[in-house]
């Protein structure tokens, strides 16, 4: 399906390392032992992604909670896909990604969401901050 950008999963990490902290300084909650089993082969084979169907179950179930915590649509009510445009000036998403938001998985919104962040063009990123709950962080 989609890949996961290791920057997700080290943010599901330190949110499972911040919600189920370890009670003795060492031994780190399951959670988080099985993300940082897939983080830590990203890293032994040089892969910036992992494919989101091919973590183990554990490791993804985990990753899924965290993903849940997250902001679902990047859409701040100014669509100009609906006035023709290919790219939202308002979100930054592509005309196929609005019309298919509500059937993509959860992967392949996370990386609708990496590339909008990475472009910052979208009025999100910054005319429109405060729609998007950005300038209240």
């Amino acid at each position: 399906m989609a890949a996961l950008h290791i920057t997700d999963i080290e943010a599901a990490i330190n949110w499972w390392r911040a919600r189920s902290p370890s009670i003795d300084g060492i031994v780190a909650c399951p959670e988080v032992r099985a993300l940082a089993e897939v983080y830590g082969l990203m890293v032994y084979q040089h892969e910036h992604e992992v494919d989101e169907d091919a973590m183990p179950p554990k490791a993804q179930d985990a990753w899924l909670a965290w993903y849940r915590t997250t902001p679902d649509a990047p859409c701040i009510a100014i669509c100009s896909t609906s006035q023709g445009d290919d790219i939202c000036k308002g979100c930054g998403r592509r005309f196929d990604e609005v019309q298919n938001w509500t059937v993509m998985t959860p992967g392949e919104k996370r990386v609708t969401w990496r590339r909008i962040t990475m472009e910052g063009t979208a009025w999100r990123f910054n005319r429109y901050a405060e729609r998007s709950g950005e300038a209240a962080k």
